[in-house]
Formats: structure tokens, sequence, C-alpha cells
């Protein structure tokens, strides 16, 4: 009679397999005093499979800061050469275009007279009220016409109305509302500068990914903290090309609102240019605006790296 197996108790327990003369010496084999090659070789020294290329971060980026002033200055040094060429070969007329030594020496003549700094500081003034009353309304009203929408229903359709209408239409309802002062002149900047600053602000809040402030409000961040802490940091980037347009347009409104029988200013200079023909004082203010412009722009671009260090374009990967 067979003996059937009791459960629980295993049968034999089969032999384990021969172990080779080599696998053998390899378990008694005392340790080797020779690190792992992980530990040998840096990861940065070795060489890169082929085919393989190291990623951007592993190389040097950019141009270096000199060849960067270089290319910067290339396209203006080349205009300045051609105008200087074409003034003293004659090809382009006095009547036209004054040579740039000629220029150089109206510019030191203002100075010395003292004239022009007070001009500057007139137009100046004028330029950063405008700016400032557009750029804080523009910032307000695009704020509240992204974050709430009744905020938009009751704002954007009147705002997008109203800036089809050209700055420079306004100017004769102006001075009948409000003669031929300082004020229409302020207010007009003013106007010219709250759209670029109202739609890029509202664009810039409604961009805002939904899904981040779902995020936030799952921690708790809501309201006031939300905004100050998420929304206006998402949309600064937007909110800062906003204000480079304000303070460029703020310019070119000041060019227009300083024709408003204007007694003093870099506008007031030129008119009076223009009646004597002095072409050398013409080019001088017009040189003084494209500063005024590009000094605008530097000043953003040093806001953009204090406010958003994390932030770099395209072109600095």
């Amino acid at each position: 009679m067979t003996d059937l197996p009791v459960a629980g108790v295993a049968e034999a327990t089969p032999a384990p397999p021969p172990v080779s003369e080599a696998a053998a010496n390899s378990q008694t084999a005392p340790p080797s005093d020779t690190p792992p090659p992980s530990e040998t070789a840096p990861v940065s020294d070795v060489a890169p499979a082929p085919g393989l290329v190291r990623p951007r971060s592993a190389r040097k980026r950019g141009h270096g800061r000199g060849l960067t002033l270089v290319l910067r200055a290339l396209l203006p040094l080349a205009l300045f050469g051609l105008w200087w060429w074409g003034t003293e070969t004659g090809r382009i007329s006095a009547n036209v275009l004054v040579s740039p030594p000629e220029v150089v020496r109206t510019f030191g003549d203002l100075v010395s007279e003292d004239h022009l700094f007070h001009q500057l500081w007139v137009s100046l003034s004028l330029s950063l009220r405008g700016a400032l009353i557009g750029g804080s309304l523009g910032l307000l009203f695009g704020a509240v016409a992204g974050l709430w929408r009744i905020g938009e229903e009751l704002l954007d359709a009147t705002m997008q109305m109203l800036r089809t209408i050209p700055f420079l239409a306004v100017v004769p309802l102006f001075i009948v509302w409000l003669g031929i002062g300082d004020t229409p002149k302020v207010l007009l900047i003013s106007l010219a500068t709250l759209f670029p600053m109202y739609l890029n602000t509202y664009n810039g809040v409604r961009n805002v990914d939904r899904r981040v402030i779902e995020a936030m409000d799952v921690f708790g961040l809501r309201g006031a903290r939300l905004v100050a802490k998420v929304i206006i940091p998402l949309a600064l980037p937007s909110i800062l090309t906003g204000l480079r347009f304000c303070l460029g347009v703020s310019v070119l409104a000041l060019i227009a609102a300083e024709q408003i029988n204007s007694s003093a200013g870099l506008g007031y200079l030129m008119y009076q240019a223009q009646s004597l023909q002095q072409v050398d004082i013409l080019v001088v203010v017009l040189a003084i605006y494209a500063i005024l412009g590009l000094l605008s722009d530097l000043v953003v671009r040093v806001l953009e790296k204090v406010l958003m260090p994390w932030h770099r374009g395209v072109a600095a990967r």
C-alpha cells in the first residue's frame, strides 16, 4: 500500500546544483581594493556615446558681452557713416540734412547756453505725468476686467471701442474743453498710454492657467493673496510688455502734445527751428527723442531682470 504525503510537510528537498570552480573561487576571494567604475571616473569625464550631443546647458551660452555690444551698435554706426559720407560728399544737401559735426556743434551750443536742459525737463515732466496717469489707469482697468467677469462686461467693450479712436483726433476737443495749458497735453499723453497698458494687462491676467488657480485653491490660497502671489507674477511678462509700449507711446504723444501752443519744451524748440529752417536744431531734437525712447526701453529691461530673474527669452537659452 502506497503512503500518501502529509499536508504541510514538504517532500524531499532536491539537492542543489553543483557549483563550478570559478564561481567557488569568486565567492571565497577576498574583496578587492579597486572601487567600482562609477567611483573611479566622474560622469562629466565620460565621453558621450557616438551620435549623442551634450545638452545645451553644458555648453557656453551667448556670444559674450563684447560681441553683443558690437552687434547692437552695428546698424546705427552703419547709418551714421552713410549720413556722414552723404553730407561730406555733397550727395545730401545741407538744406535737407546737415553733417554730423555740425549737429554736434549745435548740440554743444544749446548745452552751453543752458537752454536745452530746461526744454528737456519741461518735456520729461509732461511725458512722465501722462504716462503715470495713463499707465496706472490701464493697469487698474486691465486687472479688473481680467479678474472678474462683471468687470470684463463693464469695461472691455468700451475700452475696445475707444482704443480705435486716434488720440490725435481728440486734440481739438481737449483744447475746447481745457484750453491750451499743460492739462490737455498731459491728458492727451494719458489717453495714448492708457490702451497699451490695458490690453497687455488684461491679456496677461486672462491667460493665467486655470489649473494653477484651482491648485492654489486646494492649498487655501484665495482672494487678494492669490492675486498678489500667483496671478500678478504669472501675468508680469505681459504687464511689463505693456509698460514698454506705454513708455514708447508717451514719447510719440509728447511730440504731438507739444504742438498745442507750447511756450517751452522740445516741441517748442522744434517749432521755432522749423520756422527759421534750422535743420541742425531739428536733427538735435529728433536725436533726443530717439534717445528718450531708447532709455525708456532700457528701464523696462532692467525691471524685467529685477522682477523676473527666472524669465529668459529664447535668445538667452
